[in-house]
């Protein structure tokens, strides 16, 4: 699992995002709070962006 998000400007495929929030999510028991509520919640935007991304390049 990713400990810090990537250098700006740096883009991550929507798959090695997800084994991040997969891996946050079995590391924490499903529960998020505190920092790592705001850790999942960075990575799914990462996410999503990754995705729009990955969608537009397709397209």
């Amino acid at each position: 699992m990713s400990s810090s998000p990537p250098p700006q400007g740096s883009v991550r495929s929507a798959a090695v995002v997800q084994a991040d929030i997969h891996a946050l999510l079995k590391a924490t028991g499903g529960w998020l709070w505190g920092p790592t509520r705001a850790r999942y919640e960075e990575l799914r935007d990462e996410w999503v962006e990754a995705v729009r991304g990955e969608m537009t390049t397709a397209a």
